[in-house]
Protein backbone atom coordinates (compact mmCIF):
# COMPACT_ATOMS: atom_id res chain seq x y z
CA UNK A 1 0.00 0.00 0.00
CA UNK A 2 1.31 3.44 -0.93
CA UNK A 3 0.82 6.28 1.51
CA UNK A 4 -1.07 9.11 -0.12
CA UNK A 5 0.10 11.78 2.28
CA UNK A 6 2.00 12.52 5.46
CA UNK A 7 0.20 13.93 8.48
CA UNK A 8 1.72 17.32 9.21
CA UNK A 9 0.59 20.55 10.91
CA UNK A 10 -1.80 18.72 13.24
CA UNK A 11 -1.76 19.73 16.89
CA UNK A 12 -0.49 17.13 19.39
CA UNK A 13 -2.79 16.15 22.27
CA UNK A 14 -2.97 18.63 25.13
CA UNK A 15 -0.90 17.25 28.00
CA UNK A 16 0.57 18.92 31.07
CA UNK A 17 -1.20 19.39 34.39
CA UNK A 18 -4.52 21.23 34.75
CA UNK A 19 -3.55 22.42 38.23
CA UNK A 20 0.09 23.36 37.77
CA UNK A 21 -0.59 25.07 34.42
CA UNK A 22 -3.32 27.38 35.78
CA UNK A 23 -1.91 30.52 37.46
CA UNK A 24 -5.28 31.59 38.90
CA UNK A 25 -5.86 28.16 40.38
CA UNK A 26 -2.39 28.17 41.93
CA UNK A 27 -3.14 31.53 43.50
CA UNK A 28 -6.45 30.26 44.88
CA UNK A 29 -4.66 27.20 46.30
CA UNK A 30 -1.99 29.21 48.05
CA UNK A 31 -1.84 28.52 51.76
CA UNK A 32 -3.59 25.16 51.68
CA UNK A 33 -1.96 22.14 53.36
CA UNK A 34 0.74 20.24 51.51
CA UNK A 35 -1.40 17.10 51.36
CA UNK A 36 -4.14 19.04 49.60
CA UNK A 37 -1.68 20.52 47.11
CA UNK A 38 -0.40 17.03 46.31
CA UNK A 39 -3.94 15.81 45.68
CA UNK A 40 -4.62 18.74 43.35
CA UNK A 41 -1.43 17.91 41.45
CA UNK A 42 -2.74 14.35 41.08
CA UNK A 43 -6.14 15.54 39.87
CA UNK A 44 -4.52 17.99 37.45
CA UNK A 45 -2.35 15.27 35.94
CA UNK A 46 -5.19 12.78 35.76
CA UNK A 47 -7.75 14.98 33.99
CA UNK A 48 -5.24 15.68 31.22
CA UNK A 49 -4.27 12.00 30.82
CA UNK A 50 -5.20 9.92 27.79
CA UNK A 51 -6.91 7.41 30.09
CA UNK A 52 -9.21 10.00 31.64
CA UNK A 53 -10.02 11.61 28.29
CA UNK A 54 -11.01 8.22 26.91
CA UNK A 55 -13.24 7.52 29.90
CA UNK A 56 -14.96 10.87 29.37
CA UNK A 57 -15.52 10.09 25.70
CA UNK A 58 -16.90 6.60 26.37
CA UNK A 59 -19.22 7.78 29.14
CA UNK A 60 -20.87 10.11 26.62
CA UNK A 61 -21.02 7.72 23.66
CA UNK A 62 -22.08 4.63 25.62
CA UNK A 63 -24.98 6.35 27.30
CA UNK A 64 -27.20 5.07 30.18
CA UNK A 65 -29.98 2.60 29.42
CA UNK A 66 -33.20 2.01 31.32
CA UNK A 67 -34.22 -1.56 32.14
CA UNK A 68 -37.77 -1.58 33.42
CA UNK A 69 -38.03 -5.40 33.65
CA UNK A 70 -35.74 -8.37 34.07
CA UNK A 71 -35.71 -11.31 31.68
CA UNK A 72 -38.49 -13.04 33.63
CA UNK A 73 -40.84 -10.06 33.41
CA UNK A 74 -40.33 -8.73 36.92
CA UNK A 75 -40.35 -4.96 37.28
CA UNK A 76 -36.84 -3.79 38.31
CA UNK A 77 -36.59 -0.10 37.22
CA UNK A 78 -32.81 0.08 36.98
CA UNK A 79 -30.47 2.20 34.92
CA UNK A 80 -27.36 0.61 33.46
CA UNK A 81 -24.18 2.62 32.89
CA UNK A 82 -21.03 1.92 30.95
CA UNK A 83 -18.03 1.05 33.17
CA UNK A 84 -16.43 4.38 32.16
CA UNK A 85 -19.14 6.25 34.08
CA UNK A 86 -18.52 4.20 37.21
CA UNK A 87 -14.77 4.80 36.87
CA UNK A 88 -15.34 8.56 36.78
CA UNK A 89 -17.66 8.37 39.78
CA UNK A 90 -15.10 6.38 41.78
CA UNK A 91 -12.42 8.97 41.11
CA UNK A 92 -14.61 11.94 42.03
CA UNK A 93 -15.94 10.32 45.19
CA UNK A 94 -12.39 9.32 46.14
CA UNK A 95 -11.28 12.94 45.80
CA UNK A 96 -14.01 13.97 48.24
CA UNK A 97 -16.33 15.75 45.83
CA UNK A 98 -19.36 14.19 47.51
CA UNK A 99 -18.28 14.68 51.08
CA UNK A 100 -15.20 16.79 51.75
CA UNK A 101 -17.27 19.79 52.90
CA UNK A 102 -19.05 17.65 55.48
CA UNK A 103 -15.87 15.81 56.51
CA UNK A 104 -14.39 19.17 57.49
CA UNK A 105 -17.53 20.18 59.36
CA UNK A 106 -17.58 16.90 61.28
CA UNK A 107 -13.97 17.49 62.31
CA UNK A 108 -14.74 21.01 63.53
CA UNK A 109 -12.72 22.57 60.70
CA UNK A 110 -13.90 25.31 58.30
CA UNK A 111 -16.25 23.88 55.65
CA UNK A 112 -13.74 23.81 52.78
CA UNK A 113 -15.91 25.01 49.89
CA UNK A 114 -12.93 26.66 48.19
CA UNK A 115 -10.84 23.50 48.49
CA UNK A 116 -13.62 21.41 47.00
CA UNK A 117 -14.27 24.02 44.29
CA UNK A 118 -10.66 23.77 43.05
CA UNK A 119 -11.05 20.01 42.58
CA UNK A 120 -14.55 20.33 41.12
CA UNK A 121 -13.31 22.97 38.65
CA UNK A 122 -10.61 20.68 37.27
CA UNK A 123 -12.86 17.62 37.03
CA UNK A 124 -15.52 19.74 35.26
CA UNK A 125 -13.01 20.33 32.50
CA UNK A 126 -12.80 16.57 32.04
CA UNK A 127 -16.44 15.41 32.19
CA UNK A 128 -19.35 17.21 33.82
CA UNK A 129 -22.19 14.74 33.32
CA UNK A 130 -21.18 12.46 36.19
CA UNK A 131 -20.81 15.52 38.43
CA UNK A 132 -24.60 15.97 38.52
CA UNK A 133 -25.12 13.19 41.12
CA UNK A 134 -21.87 14.25 42.80
CA UNK A 135 -23.24 17.78 43.22
CA UNK A 136 -26.65 16.67 44.46
CA UNK A 137 -25.15 14.17 46.89
CA UNK A 138 -22.86 16.76 48.43
CA UNK A 139 -25.57 19.41 48.63
CA UNK A 140 -28.26 17.07 49.95
CA UNK A 141 -26.71 16.97 53.42
CA UNK A 142 -27.62 20.63 53.92
CA UNK A 143 -31.30 19.76 53.48
CA UNK A 144 -31.14 16.54 55.49
CA UNK A 145 -29.85 18.47 58.50
CA UNK A 146 -33.40 19.78 58.92
CA UNK A 147 -34.17 16.29 60.29
CA UNK A 148 -31.20 15.25 62.45
CA UNK A 149 -32.17 11.57 62.62
CA UNK A 150 -32.14 11.33 58.82
CA UNK A 151 -28.86 13.21 58.63
CA UNK A 152 -27.26 10.81 61.11
CA UNK A 153 -28.40 7.84 59.10
CA UNK A 154 -27.52 9.10 55.61
CA UNK A 155 -24.77 11.72 55.89
CA UNK A 156 -21.89 9.32 56.69
CA UNK A 157 -22.62 7.28 53.57
CA UNK A 158 -22.97 10.41 51.43
CA UNK A 159 -19.73 11.85 52.79
CA UNK A 160 -17.90 8.56 52.27
CA UNK A 161 -15.05 8.59 49.77
CA UNK A 162 -16.26 5.22 48.50
CA UNK A 163 -18.44 4.86 45.43
CA UNK A 164 -20.78 1.89 45.64
CA UNK A 165 -22.98 1.18 42.60
CA UNK A 166 -24.45 -2.02 44.03
CA UNK A 167 -28.22 -2.47 44.22
CA UNK A 168 -28.58 -2.75 48.00
CA UNK A 169 -30.40 -0.97 50.83
CA UNK A 170 -28.58 2.18 51.94
CA UNK A 171 -27.50 0.73 55.29
CA UNK A 172 -25.57 -2.02 53.50
CA UNK A 173 -23.57 0.22 51.19
CA UNK A 174 -20.09 1.73 51.49
CA UNK A 175 -21.12 4.99 49.83
CA UNK A 176 -24.40 6.68 48.94
CA UNK A 177 -25.55 9.04 46.21
CA UNK A 178 -28.60 11.31 46.19
CA UNK A 179 -30.75 12.57 43.33
CA UNK A 180 -33.47 15.19 43.21
CA UNK A 181 -37.01 15.47 41.87
CA UNK A 182 -38.68 18.86 42.05
CA UNK A 183 -40.43 19.66 38.78
CA UNK A 184 -43.64 18.22 37.38
CA UNK A 185 -45.03 18.36 33.87
CA UNK A 186 -47.76 20.89 34.67
CA UNK A 187 -45.58 23.30 36.65
CA UNK A 188 -41.90 23.14 35.82
CA UNK A 189 -40.16 25.84 37.84
CA UNK A 190 -43.44 26.66 39.58
CA UNK A 191 -43.05 23.85 42.12
CA UNK A 192 -45.98 25.12 44.18
CA UNK A 193 -48.18 23.80 41.36
CA UNK A 194 -46.97 20.26 42.11
CA UNK A 195 -49.73 17.66 42.44
CA UNK A 196 -47.82 14.68 43.88
CA UNK A 197 -49.64 13.72 47.07
CA UNK A 198 -48.03 12.64 50.35
CA UNK A 199 -50.21 10.66 52.77
CA UNK A 200 -48.93 10.33 56.37
CA UNK A 201 -48.17 6.83 57.60
CA UNK A 202 -46.92 7.84 61.03
CA UNK A 203 -43.46 8.23 62.60
CA UNK A 204 -42.33 10.63 59.87
CA UNK A 205 -43.17 8.20 57.06
CA UNK A 206 -45.42 9.09 54.11
CA UNK A 207 -46.75 7.40 50.98
CA UNK A 208 -46.14 9.42 47.81
CA UNK A 209 -48.31 9.10 44.72
CA UNK A 210 -47.71 11.23 41.66
CA UNK A 211 -44.93 11.97 39.18
CA UNK A 212 -41.80 13.97 38.39
CA UNK A 213 -41.12 15.32 34.92
CA UNK A 214 -37.38 15.48 35.65
CA UNK A 215 -35.77 13.34 38.31
CA UNK A 216 -32.01 13.42 37.94
CA UNK A 217 -29.60 10.56 38.58
CA UNK A 218 -32.19 7.76 38.81
CA UNK A 219 -29.55 5.23 39.93
CA UNK A 220 -29.12 7.13 43.20
CA UNK A 221 -29.80 5.53 46.55
CA UNK A 222 -32.27 8.22 47.57
CA UNK A 223 -34.03 11.26 46.16
CA UNK A 224 -35.06 14.55 47.68
CA UNK A 225 -38.51 15.29 46.26
CA UNK A 226 -41.35 17.74 46.81
CA UNK A 227 -44.95 16.64 47.38
CA UNK A 228 -48.18 18.03 48.79
CA UNK A 229 -48.67 16.93 52.39
CA UNK A 230 -51.74 17.86 54.48
CA UNK A 231 -50.06 21.11 55.60
CA UNK A 232 -48.73 22.03 52.17
CA UNK A 233 -45.74 21.47 49.91
CA UNK A 234 -43.13 19.48 51.80
CA UNK A 235 -39.72 17.90 51.24
CA UNK A 236 -39.18 14.14 51.41
CA UNK A 237 -36.32 11.67 51.22
CA UNK A 238 -37.39 8.83 48.97
CA UNK A 239 -35.13 5.74 49.11
CA UNK A 240 -34.81 3.69 45.93
CA UNK A 241 -34.33 0.42 47.84
CA UNK A 242 -36.19 -0.12 51.09
CA UNK A 243 -34.45 -1.44 54.24
CA UNK A 244 -35.85 -4.93 53.60
CA UNK A 245 -34.18 -5.06 50.20
CA UNK A 246 -37.34 -4.54 48.17
CA UNK A 247 -37.56 -1.84 45.51
CA UNK A 248 -39.59 1.19 46.48
CA UNK A 249 -42.69 1.93 44.39
CA UNK A 250 -40.81 4.17 41.94
CA UNK A 251 -41.60 3.56 38.28
CA UNK A 252 -39.16 4.97 35.75
CA UNK A 253 -41.14 5.75 32.60
CA UNK A 254 -38.25 6.83 30.36
CA UNK A 255 -34.85 8.51 30.32
CA UNK A 256 -34.73 12.00 28.88
CA UNK A 257 -33.00 12.40 25.51
CA UNK A 258 -30.92 15.47 26.38
CA UNK A 259 -28.83 17.80 24.28
CA UNK A 260 -25.81 17.30 26.52
CA UNK A 261 -25.09 15.88 29.96
CA UNK A 262 -25.49 12.55 28.22
CA UNK A 263 -23.38 10.45 30.56
CA UNK A 264 -25.81 11.33 33.36
CA UNK A 265 -29.28 9.82 33.25
CA UNK A 266 -32.31 12.02 33.86
CA UNK A 267 -35.69 10.35 34.16
CA UNK A 268 -39.41 10.79 34.01
CA UNK A 269 -40.89 8.90 36.94
CA UNK A 270 -44.13 7.95 38.64
CA UNK A 271 -44.69 7.09 42.31
CA UNK A 272 -47.29 4.52 43.32
CA UNK A 273 -47.60 4.93 47.09
CA UNK A 274 -43.82 5.06 47.41
CA UNK A 275 -42.49 5.17 50.96
CA UNK A 276 -40.62 8.35 51.96
CA UNK A 277 -39.37 10.21 55.04
CA UNK A 278 -40.39 13.78 55.78
CA UNK A 279 -37.43 16.18 55.74
CA UNK A 280 -37.96 19.29 57.86
CA UNK A 281 -41.48 20.46 58.64
CA UNK A 282 -44.67 19.90 56.70
CA UNK A 283 -45.44 22.86 54.48
CA UNK A 284 -41.81 24.04 54.50
CA UNK A 285 -40.68 22.03 51.48
CA UNK A 286 -39.35 24.90 49.41
CA UNK A 287 -37.41 26.40 52.30
CA UNK A 288 -35.95 22.99 53.19
CA UNK A 289 -34.83 22.00 49.71
CA UNK A 290 -33.43 25.47 49.02
CA UNK A 291 -30.67 24.63 51.49
CA UNK A 292 -29.60 22.05 48.93
CA UNK A 293 -30.33 24.16 45.85
CA UNK A 294 -28.11 27.02 47.03
CA UNK A 295 -25.09 24.72 47.14
CA UNK A 296 -25.87 23.24 43.73
CA UNK A 297 -25.94 26.75 42.28
CA UNK A 298 -22.37 27.28 43.44
CA UNK A 299 -21.39 24.08 41.62
CA UNK A 300 -23.15 25.28 38.46
CA UNK A 301 -20.93 28.37 38.40
CA UNK A 302 -17.73 26.47 39.24
CA UNK A 303 -18.47 23.82 36.60
CA UNK A 304 -19.14 26.45 33.92
CA UNK A 305 -15.87 28.21 34.73
CA UNK A 306 -14.08 24.85 34.59
CA UNK A 307 -15.58 24.11 31.18
CA UNK A 308 -14.46 27.52 29.94
CA UNK A 309 -10.89 26.97 31.16
CA UNK A 310 -10.65 23.48 29.64
CA UNK A 311 -12.08 24.63 26.31
CA UNK A 312 -9.84 27.65 26.01
CA UNK A 313 -6.81 25.58 27.00
CA UNK A 314 -7.52 23.37 23.99
CA UNK A 315 -7.93 26.39 21.70
CA UNK A 316 -4.73 28.09 22.91
CA UNK A 317 -2.80 24.83 22.60
CA UNK A 318 -4.09 24.40 19.05
CA UNK A 319 -3.17 27.95 18.07
CA UNK A 320 0.35 27.56 19.46
CA UNK A 321 1.02 24.45 17.39
CA UNK A 322 -0.83 25.24 14.16
CA UNK A 323 0.98 27.00 11.32
CA UNK A 324 -0.88 29.25 8.88
CA UNK A 325 0.80 31.01 5.95
CA UNK A 326 4.22 30.24 7.39
CA UNK A 327 3.54 31.59 10.90
CA UNK A 328 2.29 30.12 14.16
CA UNK A 329 -1.43 30.80 14.41
CA UNK A 330 -1.19 32.24 17.93
CA UNK A 331 1.23 34.90 16.63
CA UNK A 332 -1.35 36.27 14.22
CA UNK A 333 -2.58 39.65 15.58
CA UNK A 334 -6.26 38.88 15.15
CA UNK A 335 -6.08 35.40 16.66
CA UNK A 336 -4.10 36.45 19.72
CA UNK A 337 -6.63 39.20 20.45
CA UNK A 338 -9.52 36.76 20.17
CA UNK A 339 -7.79 34.29 22.50
CA UNK A 340 -6.83 36.99 25.01
CA UNK A 341 -10.34 38.43 24.99
CA UNK A 342 -11.75 34.97 25.77
CA UNK A 343 -9.12 34.50 28.47
CA UNK A 344 -10.33 37.66 30.22
CA UNK A 345 -13.86 36.28 30.58
CA UNK A 346 -12.55 32.89 31.66
CA UNK A 347 -10.34 34.42 34.34
CA UNK A 348 -13.20 36.60 35.59
CA UNK A 349 -15.56 33.62 35.74
CA UNK A 350 -12.97 31.61 37.66
CA UNK A 351 -12.16 34.38 40.12
CA UNK A 352 -15.83 35.17 40.74
CA UNK A 353 -16.78 31.51 41.31
CA UNK A 354 -13.95 31.05 43.79
CA UNK A 355 -14.95 34.28 45.54
CA UNK A 356 -18.43 32.87 46.01
CA UNK A 357 -16.98 29.64 47.42
CA UNK A 358 -14.98 31.76 49.87
CA UNK A 359 -18.21 33.41 51.02
CA UNK A 360 -19.77 29.99 51.61
CA UNK A 361 -16.76 29.02 53.73
CA UNK A 362 -17.14 32.02 56.03
CA UNK A 363 -20.90 32.59 56.01
CA UNK A 364 -21.45 31.12 59.48
CA UNK A 365 -18.87 33.34 61.18
CA UNK A 366 -18.95 36.56 59.14
CA UNK A 367 -22.17 38.51 58.61
CA UNK A 368 -20.91 40.20 55.47
CA UNK A 369 -19.85 36.92 53.87
CA UNK A 370 -23.27 35.46 54.70
CA UNK A 371 -24.89 38.43 52.98
CA UNK A 372 -22.55 38.10 50.01
CA UNK A 373 -23.39 34.41 49.63
CA UNK A 374 -27.13 35.07 49.77
CA UNK A 375 -27.20 37.96 47.32
CA UNK A 376 -24.41 36.95 44.97
CA UNK A 377 -25.19 33.26 44.48
CA UNK A 378 -27.90 33.98 41.87
CA UNK A 379 -25.76 36.74 40.35
CA UNK A 380 -22.66 34.59 39.93
CA UNK A 381 -24.63 31.61 38.64
CA UNK A 382 -26.48 33.86 36.18
CA UNK A 383 -23.43 35.46 34.61
CA UNK A 384 -20.88 32.65 34.65
CA UNK A 385 -23.33 30.09 33.30
CA UNK A 386 -24.51 32.43 30.55
CA UNK A 387 -21.08 33.50 29.34
CA UNK A 388 -19.82 29.90 29.09
CA UNK A 389 -21.71 28.68 25.96
CA UNK A 390 -20.72 31.70 23.87
CA UNK A 391 -17.09 31.50 24.94
CA UNK A 392 -16.85 27.76 24.34
CA UNK A 393 -18.43 28.25 20.92
CA UNK A 394 -15.72 30.77 20.07
CA UNK A 395 -13.03 28.38 21.32
CA UNK A 396 -14.46 25.73 19.02
CA UNK A 397 -14.26 28.20 16.13
CA UNK A 398 -10.58 28.83 16.90
CA UNK A 399 -9.95 25.13 16.28
CA UNK A 400 -11.96 25.07 13.08
CA UNK A 401 -13.44 21.79 11.88
CA UNK A 402 -11.47 19.74 14.41
CA UNK A 403 -13.22 21.54 17.26
CA UNK A 404 -16.60 20.69 15.77
CA UNK A 405 -15.99 16.94 15.74
CA UNK A 406 -16.63 14.51 18.57
CA UNK A 407 -12.99 13.36 18.35
CA UNK A 408 -12.07 16.49 20.32
CA UNK A 409 -13.58 17.46 23.70
CA UNK A 410 -14.89 20.89 22.70
CA UNK A 411 -18.02 19.52 21.07
CA UNK A 412 -18.89 17.77 24.32
CA UNK A 413 -18.07 20.86 26.39
CA UNK A 414 -20.29 22.96 24.13
CA UNK A 415 -23.22 20.59 24.56
CA UNK A 416 -22.68 20.51 28.31
CA UNK A 417 -22.52 24.26 28.83
CA UNK A 418 -26.21 25.30 28.54
CA UNK A 419 -27.48 22.96 31.26
CA UNK A 420 -25.91 24.98 34.07
CA UNK A 421 -28.05 27.99 33.11
CA UNK A 422 -31.20 25.86 33.06
CA UNK A 423 -30.58 23.54 36.02
CA UNK A 424 -31.37 24.82 39.52
CA UNK A 425 -32.91 28.03 38.25
CA UNK A 426 -32.93 29.69 34.84
CA UNK A 427 -31.76 33.24 34.25
CA UNK A 428 -35.16 34.69 35.10
CA UNK A 429 -35.35 32.67 38.32
CA UNK A 430 -31.92 33.96 39.33
CA UNK A 431 -32.92 37.54 38.54
CA UNK A 432 -36.11 37.28 40.59
CA UNK A 433 -34.16 35.67 43.43
CA UNK A 434 -31.87 38.70 43.56
CA UNK A 435 -34.87 41.03 43.41
CA UNK A 436 -36.36 39.33 46.47
CA UNK A 437 -33.12 39.80 48.38
CA UNK A 438 -32.96 43.47 47.44
CA UNK A 439 -36.56 44.07 48.51
CA UNK A 440 -36.28 42.18 51.79
CA UNK A 441 -32.80 43.33 52.84
CA UNK A 442 -31.75 46.44 50.89
CA UNK A 443 -28.89 46.96 53.34
CA UNK A 444 -27.22 43.83 51.92
CA UNK A 445 -26.98 45.50 48.51
CA UNK A 446 -25.40 48.60 50.03
CA UNK A 447 -22.82 46.52 51.91
CA UNK A 448 -21.85 44.63 48.76
CA UNK A 449 -21.49 47.84 46.76
CA UNK A 450 -19.32 49.37 49.49
CA UNK A 451 -17.06 46.32 49.45
CA UNK A 452 -16.74 46.38 45.67
CA UNK A 453 -16.01 50.09 45.70
CA UNK A 454 -12.97 49.53 47.92
CA UNK A 455 -11.44 47.20 45.34
CA UNK A 456 -12.51 49.12 42.24
CA UNK A 457 -10.85 52.34 43.44
CA UNK A 458 -11.16 55.21 41.00
CA UNK A 459 -13.48 53.18 38.79
CA UNK A 460 -16.05 52.78 41.53
CA UNK A 461 -17.99 56.03 41.12
CA UNK A 462 -19.22 55.44 37.58
CA UNK A 463 -19.92 51.77 38.30
CA UNK A 464 -22.00 52.54 41.38
CA UNK A 465 -23.95 55.19 39.47
CA UNK A 466 -24.88 52.63 36.81
CA UNK A 467 -25.83 50.01 39.39
CA UNK A 468 -27.94 52.37 41.48
CA UNK A 469 -29.73 53.68 38.41
CA UNK A 470 -30.48 50.14 37.28
CA UNK A 471 -31.79 49.23 40.72
CA UNK A 472 -34.02 52.31 40.86
CA UNK A 473 -35.53 51.24 37.55
CA UNK A 474 -36.03 47.65 38.72
CA UNK A 475 -37.97 48.80 41.77
CA UNK A 476 -40.80 49.94 39.52
CA UNK A 477 -40.10 47.79 36.48
CA UNK A 478 -39.55 44.14 37.44
CA UNK A 479 -38.82 43.28 33.82
CA UNK A 480 -35.57 45.24 33.97
CA UNK A 481 -33.96 43.27 36.82
CA UNK A 482 -31.64 41.37 34.47
CA UNK A 483 -29.80 44.65 33.90
CA UNK A 484 -29.01 44.81 37.61
CA UNK A 485 -27.90 41.17 37.69
CA UNK A 486 -25.50 41.49 34.78
CA UNK A 487 -24.03 44.81 35.86
CA UNK A 488 -23.59 43.52 39.41
CA UNK A 489 -21.84 40.39 38.14
CA UNK A 490 -19.45 42.42 35.99
CA UNK A 491 -18.68 44.81 38.83
CA UNK A 492 -18.12 41.94 41.27
CA UNK A 493 -15.83 40.15 38.83
CA UNK A 494 -13.80 43.30 38.27
CA UNK A 495 -13.56 43.93 42.01
CA UNK A 496 -12.35 40.39 42.62
CA UNK A 497 -9.70 40.62 39.89
CA UNK A 498 -8.37 43.77 41.54
CA UNK A 499 -8.56 42.20 44.98
CA UNK A 500 -6.36 39.26 43.95
CA UNK A 501 -3.85 41.59 42.34
CA UNK A 502 -4.52 40.84 38.66
CA UNK A 503 -3.71 44.44 37.69
CA UNK A 504 -3.39 44.44 33.88
CA UNK A 505 -6.01 41.76 33.53
CA UNK A 506 -8.40 43.64 35.82
CA UNK A 507 -7.82 46.84 33.83
CA UNK A 508 -8.60 45.04 30.57
CA UNK A 509 -11.77 43.54 32.04
CA UNK A 510 -12.94 46.91 33.36
CA UNK A 511 -12.26 48.80 30.16
CA UNK A 512 -13.93 46.24 27.89
CA UNK A 513 -16.71 44.80 30.04
CA UNK A 514 -17.53 47.29 32.75
CA UNK A 515 -16.87 50.62 31.09
CA UNK A 516 -16.67 49.66 27.44
CA UNK A 517 -19.28 49.82 24.74
CA UNK A 518 -21.63 46.91 24.24
CA UNK A 519 -20.02 44.05 22.35
CA UNK A 520 -21.41 40.81 20.99
CA UNK A 521 -18.32 38.78 20.04
CA UNK A 522 -14.72 38.21 21.08
CA UNK A 523 -11.65 39.91 19.68
CA UNK A 524 -12.53 43.49 20.56
CA UNK A 525 -9.41 44.28 22.60
CA UNK A 526 -7.65 47.36 21.29
CA UNK A 527 -3.92 48.00 21.14
CA UNK A 528 -3.80 49.56 24.62
CA UNK A 529 -3.74 46.04 26.03
CA UNK A 530 -0.89 43.67 25.28
CA UNK A 531 -2.96 40.67 24.23
CA UNK A 532 0.05 38.37 23.88
CA UNK A 533 1.28 39.10 27.41
CA UNK A 534 -2.20 38.70 28.88
CA UNK A 535 -2.57 35.32 27.19
CA UNK A 536 0.87 34.15 28.23
CA UNK A 537 0.25 35.13 31.84
CA UNK A 538 -2.99 33.14 32.02
CA UNK A 539 -1.93 30.25 29.75
CA UNK A 540 1.82 29.79 30.20
CA UNK A 541 3.47 28.24 27.13
CA UNK A 542 4.33 24.55 27.19
CA UNK A 543 7.50 23.71 29.04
Amino acid sequence: MTATHSVINQTPPLAGNAFRDDPLLLQTASGHPEAQLREWQQIGAYVRSAEAQDLARLANTETPRLKTHDRYGHRIDRVEFHPSYHALMRRSAGWGLTGSVWEAKAQGAPPGHVARAVSFYMVSGLETGHLCPITMSSASVAALMATPDLARGWAPGIASRKYDSSNKPPAQKAGLTIGMGMTEKQGGTDVRANTTEAIPEGKGLYRLTGHKWFMSAPASDGFLVLAQAPSGLSCFLLPRILPNGEANAIRFMRLKDKLGNRSNASSEVEFEAALANLVGEEGEGVRTILEMVTLTRLDCAVASAGLMRASLSEAVHHARHRHVAGDVLSDKPLMVRVLADMAIDTAAATALSMRLAHAFDHARTDAFEAAYARAMTPVVKYWVCKVAPAMIGEAMECMGGNGYTEDFPLARHYREAPVNSIWEGSGNVMALDLLRVLRQTPEVYDAILDDMARHLGRRAAGTLDVLNAALDLARTDEGSIRIVVEQLALAAAAAELYRIGAGRLADAFCETRLAGQWRSSYGMLDSRFDAANLLEALYPPDN
